[in-house]
């Protein structure tokens, strides 16, 4: 067994031993944080006051109750946060009107009417979760407190994906709720062997965390390895999909991204299904897919629903568009300065007509035109709505046709980074678009040193810099470095025959061995 399948198929032998390190990890820091839940309802409102700043803030809500038998609790919540309609229907106004004794126990089995409710013992964990939107009723005594799962504020519904938009397949994507998310994967796997894992990170900021995948698929080793990475992470950090690839990878200079970003719950199921983990974090639309190869980012959502014919095709074009966005302008440039016998007569006659009133160097020119497309682009990009698509269009045009009208720039080189620019928007993931712009540059830089030969260098330089890079394990150009012999090419979309699609192109069976 070769390594690649060792680390998507996982041992479910060692997976109970896996786990061990990491949740007693979890478990100290637990514990570091526990404060016992008073029995006073003056101390409970005394503490609950200073943890959420009661004097200062005006939305938090301390109220005192007193039910017919007698019995005093206090509500604790946040106006906003937590959905003060149902609170009040609900809970306070039959709390307000039994005459059973207020416990904890009695409270919830007899008197409120709300389905997430849980029993807490730490204060700090109860208070955290009416930071997040829940309420909290404590009760004259008792040494536990309810807390309640009311959340009302403002949450964005599901609507189309914007990013990853796709002719066929679901519409549907992620928001910023977490348990939207979460709901949205469970629908697509609806698997006994689907494990969620809830954790909170940071312990100034809370954020919350699901880790999610397949129990008889993922690796225990890498899962517990990325626990690991979870419970390391700087208590005042601030989680999100982008800044979780730099806590878990460091601050690397490679430009190139090392987890799966998606918005898309189908695309998302389907790496849970071939071995991978995703990770939700709270507050952020998408879904963090590790680990990853290269091809990962280079397959569209789109693929699986095409017959094998025309996904291979289409594969294969996306492919070329991304070779030729990375490497013509500076194949180009070395052809034009240094092996100009290469090219037919025909050809270098048009180059030289072409740049005859050109004044700057053909080098200059060509980074400046990359330079201004990119400027183009992003000015595209950050600009709202249908503005920005007239700017993408209208400003390469109107620019485009200046700079040649003015000698600024030659028709061949614009054409050059006009065929560049759309190979590169033939690659799916957004950050490895800007990562092969970031390669493009250091080639033309390269060609314009020394031609094919600083070409070849920085190709090599390029290469054994991909094959060093990993995530998680699992080698960034696999299967094709390390080879296997077995597993079908990354490059064609083989047959579906009841098994999984995994991140790097080839085929896993989902059944237990």
């Amino acid at each position: 067994m070769n390594r690649l399948q060792a680390l998507l198929r996982g041992f479910s032998s060692n997976k109970q031993n896996s786990r061990g390190k990491a949740a007693a990890k979890m478990e100290g820091r637990e514990k570091t944080l526990f404060h016992p839940v008073p029995k006073s309802l003056e101390a409970a409102e005394y503490e609950a006051g200073r943890a959420l700043n009661f004097r200062r803030d005006p939305d938090a809500v301390l109220r005192r109750l007193r039910c017919a038998s007698g019995g005093e609790a206090l509500a604790v919540y946040v106006s906003g946060l937590a959905d003060e309609a149902r609170l009040d229907e609900f809970v306070l106004q039959p709390i307000l009107k039994t005459d059973l004794p207020l416990t904890p126990s009695v409270v919830l089995r007899s008197v409120i009417e709300v389905g997430e409710v849980k029993r807490e013992h730490n204060l700090v964990s109860a208070l955290d979760a009416v930071r997040r939107g829940s309420a909290a009723l404590f009760f004259e005594g008792a040494d536990s407190c309810l807390v309640l799962g009311l959340h009302g504020f403002e949450r964005r519904q599901v609507g189309e994906a914007k990013n990853e938009q796709t002719v066929l397949g679901a519409k549907e994507s992620f928001t910023e709720c977490i348990k939207t998310n979460v709901t949205l994967v469970r629908r697509h796997v609806a698997s006994a062997d689907l494990t969620v894992e809830k954790a909170q990170v940071g312990n100034i900021s809370g954020t919350g965390v699901v880790m999610a995948y397949m129990s008889t698929a993922a690796d225990p080793h890498m899962v517990e390895k990325l626990r690991e990475k979870l419970c390391e992470l700087p208590s005042s950090v601030y989680l999100t999909g982008g800044t979780a690839e730099q806590m878990l990878f460091g601050n690397s200079l490679s430009p190139m991204p090392r987890v799966l970003l998606t918005e898309r719950p189908d695309r998302a199921a389907s790496h849970i299904l071939g071995g991978r983990v995703a990770l939700f974090i709270d507050g952020s639309p998408e879904a963090v897919i590790l680990p990853i190869t290269l091809f990962s980012l280079m397959n569209s959502p789109e693929d699986i629903y095409m017959n094998r014919a025309v996904g291979t095709l289409l594969r294969v074009i996306r492919y070329t568009g991304a070779l030729i966005s990375v490497l013509m302008p500076g194949y180009f440039l070395a052809l034009a300065l240094y092996h100009q016998g290469l090219l037919s007569t025909e050809v270098l006659s048009t180059v030289v007509a072409s740049r005859r009133m050109v004044f700057e160097p053909i080098g200059v020119e060509l980074i400046l035109l990359l330079l201004i497309f990119q400027l183009i682009r992003e000015a595209g990009q950050r600009v709202p709505g249908s503005i920005g698509q007239a700017i993408g269009i209208i400003g390469g045009l109107i620019m485009g046709q200046a700079a040649v009208s003015a000698h600024l720039a030659s028709s061949v080189v614009l054409i050059i980074v006009a065929a560049s620019g759309l190979g590169n928007f033939c690659i799916p993931d957004y950050r490895t678009q800007l990562a092969a712009s970031y390669i493009r540059l250091a080639f033309v830089v390269s060609a314009w040193l020394g031609g094919l030969l600083g070409m070849t260098a920085a190709l090599i330089v390029m290469t054994a810099r991909l094959t060093s890079i990993e995530s998680f394990g699992l080698p960034y150009l696999a299967p094709f470095s390390p080879r296997r012999r077995s597993g079908r090419p990354a490059l064609l979309r083989g047959p579906i025959t009841g098994e999984a699609l995994d991140a790097s192109g080839s085929r896993r069976s989902l059944r237990r061995e």
